[in-house]
């Protein structure tokens, strides 16, 4: 990485300093940069670019990156440039949470299935446009059918099958797919949960929205696959293997297309509206994708990369590309803690050799609230572990401290962030710069990020003075931008959702402080859930940090917002804690809690309110808490909420609280 960067400033001019943050860069600075990437983590193209970025580029509409080059993004992760991987390497580990399960996959059986897999779909009438979508797990079927689709110029779409039928309808109903590849059924937490019938009723909506095709994977052997029941929807059905043992013999082959081809639909969380369906391009995915794996994290042909993640998650997608490197994945599916409690992951990276591990906050935190250190279990073996990522949420400074007493002192800790919306990263690991408690490390290369003064004219929008907080903007263009919000007046709703709020810059709803002298990022929480009582700002993560350094044994979960209805003069902090069982909310556990934030932040921190949550804390289908909405039933204003709500029990709860708190 070091040497990349020294050789784009020698070539180019540019001021390393500036390095982790682009704010000041020009356009012609931004195309110069991701010229340079494309070179050094190797693309494989069958034809170049003609320029990286139009002349006089801004942000919205959207340019078009690296016009004239024409690529296959599916061909490039099996058959990585700049990698020396074998046929017989491993490419793929494949486990679940039963004890042993563990599949192994080579390069050259991937390949095989791949072309298995596209060769049948072509045969079945998919092409470059058409939508395929996954109702499926995090395992090797699922990649084959993504890479499948990808090979042919298809776009894929990924829904968990832990997914509420209503939930999959608003995303699925909205982008029409041809295909559907679909489990029987999962398993989760010991159980096995059949998934027949919500397939049937899945099929049963979408017949009308253009599916003509369903494979059914057979991912639990004890469940019926359901075929007859769903051929009597009046589709194509097909189980899975059937599906690959028939396939026409032809070459695996790689439709050449440009760099802006779409190639994935993510989705918004969609807590208060519709889902927006978020197109992304196989250019820009692949390039971040690379650039992130290659030079933020160091992933080579030599490394295995372990992401704990869902289908419905963007960190899967970033997982699958790590294969671009020549690295070998592994794909998980299953509990977290099964079937050996909370060591069962780390027994995994101590089995399988992972260099590198990807996790979510509310992970890491568990293990520092039940003081699990898997270092010291002398069964395990952790020397492989290079780094650990944490991402969905703020990682708090007092689980920084945890991780490097629970794992090997040497990792690369990394709390990154990002989004669906950018299918990669804002804010990036570093193996260069040390590691701060509470901080990410810096802006991910080429990302000119700033933060801006929220109360400042938004048509002359001001940077907030030098490490004060702000909102979280991108000035200049980056090739993982949406393409467009999928179906009518998409482009309208992709403009309203990132540049109306200061027009000309990606305001990407995050509330940063940004250290002047370090490049580091703070994440304070969502910019439209900030609090403001008597006109301070300050996001809930601070909340949180310290009830997960000081409470973790009392307080199992919490969500802190602001209330501020028709009659009050000033917000109100409300904060909400879970207790964990066998625990019991007091007055004298309030009167705690109110002093810590008083004594390690400040009095204006102080929660006006602090109640025991009875319905639980709410929570997207990706698991992210439900701030806004709540903040919205508890200042008085009628909140519709659709099936992305994982739990709406819990919100019903909030509105009952705010009728008999008014």
């Amino acid at each position: 990485m070091w040497g990349f960067l020294q050789h784009v400033n020698s070539a180019h001019g540019l001021c390393l300093n500036d390095f982790p943050g682009l704010y000041k860069w020009s356009i012609e600075n931004v195309a110069a940069f991701w010229d340079e990437v494309w070179q050094f983590v190797g693309i494989r193209s069958s034809m170049t670019f003609t320029e990286v970025l139009p002349e006089g580029s801004t942000m919205f509409p959207r340019p078009d990156f690296f016009a004239g080059a024409r690529l296959n993004f599916a061909e490039n992760l099996l058959f990585p440039a700049n990698s020396h991987v074998r046929e017989s390497d491993v490419a793929v580990v494949t486990a679940t949470e039963r004890d042993g399960h563990v599949l192994e996959t080579s390069w050259a059986d991937l390949r095989e299935q791949v072309r298995l897999c596209a060769n049948a779909m072509r045969a079945a009438g998919v092409k470059p446009h058409t939508v395929v979508a996954g109702f499926s797990s995090n395992h090797l079927q699922t990649l084959v059918a993504l890479l499948s689709a990808a090979s042919l110029g298809a776009i894929w779409t990924g829904i968990s099958p832990d997914t509420g039928t209503s939930a999959v309808l608003d995303r699925l109903v909205q982008i029409g797919p041809q295909v559907l590849f679909a489990d029987n059924g999962s398993l989760y937490n010991g159980k096995e949960w059949p998934n027949t019938k919500k397939t049937l009723d899945i099929v049963d909506s979408l017949r009308a929205h253009g599916l003509k095709l369903v494979v059914v994977i057979r991912n639990l052997e004890t469940v019926d696959l359901g075929l007859d029941d769903l051929r009597s929807k009046h589709v194509m059905v097909e189980e899975y293997d059937n599906f690959l043992k028939n396939s026409p013999d032809a070459a695996l082959h790689f439709e050449q297309l440009p760099a802006s081809h779409p190639l994935y639909i993510l989705y918004s969380s969609g807590t208060t509206g519709m889902p927006k369906a978020i197109v992304h391009s196989a250019g820009g995915t692949l390039i971040q994708h690379k650039k992130e794996h290659v030079l933020h994290c160091g992933l080579s042909s030599s490394s295995r990369l372990f992401y704990y993640t869902t289908t419905s998650w963007m960190m899967h997608h970033w997982l699958v590309s790590a294969l671009a490197t020549g690295s070998s994945i592994v794909l998980y599916s299953g509990s977290p803690f099964r079937p050996h409690s909370y060591l069962s992951i780390p027994r995994l990276l101590s089995s399988l050799r992972v260099t590198h591990f990807g996790t979510s906050a509310a992970y890491l935190m568990t293990l520092e609230a039940n003081r699990v250190f898997p270092v010291q279990d002398e069964s395990l073996d952790l020397s492989c572990l290079e780094a650990i990522y944490s991402t969905a949420s703020p990682l708090p400074p007092s689980t920084f401290s945890f991780v490097y007493e629970a794992f090997p002192p040497t990792v690369n800790l990394g709390s990154i962030t990002g989004g669906t919306d950018i299918i990669s990263l804002f804010g990036a690991p570093n193996p260069l710069l040390p590691v701060r408690a509470g901080e990410i490390q810096g802006a991910g290369l080429g990302m000119a990020i700033g933060a801006i003064d929220p109360s400042s004219d938004p048509s002359n929008p001001q940077p907030v003075t030098a490490g004060t907080p702000g909102d979280l903007v991108c000035t200049q263009p980056f090739p993982s931008q949406p393409l467009t919000f999928f179906g009518a007046h998409g482009q309208e709703k992709y403009r309203a959702a990132y540049f109306e709020r200061f027009p000309g810059l990606w305001h990407h709803g995050d509330f940063v402080r940004m250290d002047p002298h370090t490049g580091a990022l703070v994440m304070l929480g969502r910019s439209d859930g900030v609090l403001k009582p008597a006109g301070v700002r300050f996001g809930s993560a601070e909340i949180y940090n310290i009830l997960t350094k000081f409470f973790a044994t009392e307080v199992e979960d919490a969500l802190c917002v602001g209330r501020r209805r028709v009659t009050d003069r000033d917000e109100t902090v409300c904060l909400f804690v879970v207790m964990r069982p066998g625990k019991t909310f007091n007055d004298d556990l309030r009167d705690r809690i109110k002093g810590m934030i008083r004594k390690e932040l400040s009095p204006r921190h102080v929660p006006g309110i602090v109640e025991e949550c009875g319905g639980g804390i709410p929570r997207t289908n990706n698991g992210k808490k439900i701030e806004v909405a709540v903040k919205q039933i508890l200042s008085g204003i009628d909140v519709k909420t659709n099936a992305s709500v994982a739990n709406p029990e819990a919100l019903d709860w909030f509105r009952e609280w705010a009728k008999r708190n008014n």
